[in-house]
C-alpha cells in the first residue's frame, strides 16, 4: 500500500509538471562552469531521458490496469476521510478528476511526455540502455520536479493551489527521491517504507 501511494504521488507529480509545460526544468547543476562540466551535464540529460521513458512507461502500464485503477481511487477515500470537515470535497474532487486523470493516463505515450518535461531532447536518439548512476539520475529528476512544483512564479503552483490544496498539503514529505526511487527499482532498497513511517494530513 504504502508503495503504491508513494507512486500515485509521483505520478500526480509528473502529471502536474506535464500540465505545466516545464521547459525550464534540467538536471545539470547550476554551479558548473566550464566547458567539461557543461557536457557531462548534457550526457547526464540524455540518461534521464532513458530513465524517464522507461519509468513513465511501466508507470503508464500499472495505471491502465482497471484493478489498479479502483485501488488507487479507494486509497485516495481513504485519505479524504481523514480531512473531518473537507472530507465531502475531497471525494467529490476525487471522484471528477481520477476518470480525468485515467483518461489522460491511457492516450499518453512516455517519449511525448519526457519531451514536454523538457527531460528529453526533440531530435536526438536515446539509447535505451540504463546507466549504471541510475539511482542518483532518478533522485536528480524528482528532486528537480519537486522544485519545479514549488516555483511560486510558475503556473503549475497556481494550478495546484487552486484545485488541490488539501491533496497536495505537506506532499513534500511524501515526494522524497530515495523513497520514489526506489519504488521505482531505481535505487537499491534499504530500508523497507513501512506506512507508519508516511506523514499523515493533519486533522486540524
Amino acid at each position: 500500500m504504502a508503495e503504491r501511494l508513494i507512486g500515485l504521488l509521483f505520478l500526480i507529480l509528473l502529471g502536474a509538471a506535464w500540465s505545466c509545460d516545464a521547459r525550464q526544468l534540467t538536471i545539470a547543476n547550476t554551479d558548473q562552469r566550464s566547458n567539461d562540466t557543461e557536457i557531462l551535464a548534457l550526457n547526464r540529460k540524455t540518461d534521464v531521458c532513458a530513465l524517464c521513458e522507461q519509468y513513465t512507461a511501466d508507470a503508464l502500464d500499472y495505471l491502465d490496469d482497471t484493478n489498479n485503477q479502483n485501488e488507487i481511487i479507494g486509497t485516495l477515500h481513504d485519505t479524504c476521510y481523514r480531512m473531518l470537515s473537507f472530507k465531502k470535497q475531497c471525494i467529490e474532487l476525487m471522484d471528477y478528476y481520477a476518470p480525468l486523470f485515467f483518461s489522460q493516463v491511457a492516450s499518453a505515450q512516455p517519449r511525448e511526455l519526457c519531451k514536454k518535461l523538457n527531460l528529453c531532447p526533440y531530435s536526438a536518439k536515446i539509447s535505451s540502455q540504463v546507466q549504471e548512476n541510475n539511482c542518483d539520475l532518478c533522485k536528480d529528476t524528482i528532486t528537480s520536479l519537486v522544485a519545479k512544483l514549488k516555483d511560486p512564479d510558475t503556473e503549475c503552483k497556481k494550478m495546484v493551489l487552486q484545485y488541490g490544496p488539501l491533496v497536495f498539503f505537506n506532499a513534500e514529505n511524501f515526494l522524497k527521491p530515495e523513497e520514489i526511487c526506489t519504488v521505482l527499482h531505481a535505487c537499491p532498497a534499504t530500508t523497507e517504507v513501512n506506512q507508519e513511517e508516511l506523514p499523515l494530513v493533519s486533522d486540524s
